[in-house]
């Protein structure tokens, strides 16, 4: 078998979580200078292993706090862990927040070449994609307004545009479905289809788990950092439904079942 494009063995990710409130920074400093600063340990990942094939595609779900996302920052490189080690092989194009990066002064025209610098595509690319951008978002006619008198929608129409035409060898899309209307839901779950079946790998959080069903045939499940589940998606996501069904109805019995494959 070929080598894994992520590998994560047994990553934990810690936070400290202050225990007193300070107000302000000047009370902040004193405190600390005075050593009385106290947190409290947070493992928000707790020994977390995981090996991804190029080519592949990985929903992760969970309930609100479970880690995802503190899993897909670990992976891009944003969070480092406390313990453990994540080798990822290949360019990576994060959609954690569709519209970071933008310069809300700029034009839509100015971001599109800005952010796709960002992403690391040269600037040749850029140009030739540029028709490509601009018919994905639809938004021709607002390219050269600043990018502050954007509506929501359309910043997250023109982040996710620029970043899928990146074309990077790693696809990590969080909650990126969450926004826009369902003709763009729809646009953006054909675009990712599209990737898909070129090759790249996808690493893709959502809490709808019909996108889930559609992209990705693997799926990893966490609660509240820790690992759960992780096999055949329908596998796991029928054990999740009825794990969420014993959430609402405690009375009912639930057992989470072995899997017979490893994450």
């Amino acid at each position: 078998m070929a080598e894994p494009i992520i590998q994560l063995d047994k990553v934990t990710v810690r936070y400290n979580l202050a225990r007193q409130q300070n107000h302000g920074l000047k009370e902040y400093l004193r405190a600390m200078v005075k050593r009385e600063l106290k947190f409290q340990e947070f493992l928000a990942l707790q020994d977390i292993s995981l090996s991804v094939q190029a080519g592949e595609s990985w929903g992760f779900i969970g309930t609100n706090g479970a880690g995802k996302s503190t899993l897909l920052k670990t992976i891009t490189g944003i969070l480092r862990p406390y313990r453990g080690t994540v080798r990822v092989s290949g360019t990576v194009a994060p959609l954690l927040e569709l519209v970071a990066g933008f310069d809300m002064e700029l034009t839509g025209r100015e971001n599109i070449f800005m952010n796709g610098l960002i992403l690391g595509m040269p600037l040749r690319d850029i140009y030739m994609k540029f028709d490509e951008i601009v018919d994905f978002s639809e938004l021709e006619q607002f390219l050269d307004v600043p990018v502050k008198n954007y509506s929501s929608g359309m910043k997250s129409r023109l982040g996710f545009a620029v970043a899928t035409c990146a074309r990077a060898d790693i696809l990590i899309a969080d909650e990126v479905l969450s926004t826009g209307d369902i003709a763009f839901q729809t646009k953006c779950e054909q675009r990712m289809a599209e990737l898909l079946s070129g090759g790249t790998t996808l690493l893709f959080v959502s809490h709808n788990l019909n996108s889930v069903r559609k992209l990705c045939g693997k799926t990893f499940w966490l609660e509240h950092g820790v690992f759960q589940q992780a096999g055949e998606t329908e596998k796991v996501l029928h054990a999740y439904e009825e794990y969420l069904k014993w959430k609402d109805d405690p009375g009912q019995v639930f057992r989470l079942e072995e899997t017979e494959e490893e994450a």
